[in-house]
């Protein structure tokens, strides 16, 4: 089922429709405020089997989990640095994962995560909606792997077909930075002593050192 959210009506029924289908187990390609999402419940180990089976991975590329709250965090980690939090509140909802230890106690399987994984709160009010109404959900860029990253629902659709029960078009949910591609969020570690940028990306380091000074950089 594929749906325009730029039409309000199409927009309830199709939040309706894709979070009744994530419920259920199945897929959804949500807008993001990056690049387009395929997203599954992330407590749901089939249906996370059936999002890597449908981009073409395995299990050790375990996809992020975006969340709809920031409050959801907390239940979700054992602990967090005042330096993840601090870029929560300047960051979130945004551009920015954070690879933290989840806790010991979830229920789910992400694939080999070696009990990281890597969270995200997306500045979208569509995906927003959705995952207020589904809580987590494992989210993967919505393309084959090794194919480019969707930047519409109808570039998502071309890519994976069938494998999804529900695509939600909003338009490009980014704009490209100096006429280049969609930038993916950046990601950054905050697992160590010291946080780190795991993978460049929208929110720059530069931005990052003026909440956390001591954030290093992508290792050579």
């Amino acid at each position: 089922m594929f749906f325009d959210c730029r039409n309000l009506a199409d927009r309830e029924r199709g939040i309706a429709a894709a979070v009744e289908a994530v419920k259920l187990g199945e897929l959804a390609v949500i807008p993001t405020d990056t690049v387009y999402g395929l997203g599954a419940d992330a407590f749901n180990k089939e249906a996370v089997a059936a999002l890597l089976a449908a981009k073409g991975r395995g299990r050790n590329m375990p996809p992020p989990v975006l969340i709809g709250s920031r409050n959801t965090l907390d239940g979700l980690v054992y602990t967090l640095p005042t330096a993840a939090y601090d870029l929560v509140e300047a960051f979130w909802p945004g551009a920015l994962t954070l690879a933290v230890k989840h806790a010991p106690s979830l229920k789910w399987d992400l694939g080999d995560t070696d009990n990281t994984v890597f969270v995200r709160m997306p500045l979208h009010p569509v995906a927003l909606e959705v995952l207020r109404a589904t809580g987590p959900m494992a989210v993967s860029s919505a393309n084959l792997t090794g194919q480019p990253a969707a930047n519409t629902g109808t570039e998502a659709m071309d890519q994976l077909g069938a494998s999804v029960r529900v695509y939600l078009e909003a338009g490009v949910s980014s704009l490209p930075v100096d006429d280049g591609p969609v930038l993916p969020s950046t990601i950054v570690d905050v697992t160590g002593d010291v946080p780190r940028v795991l993978r460049a990306g929208a929110i720059s380091l530069e931005r990052l050192q003026t909440v956390v000074p001591s954030m290093l950089g992508p290792a050579a």
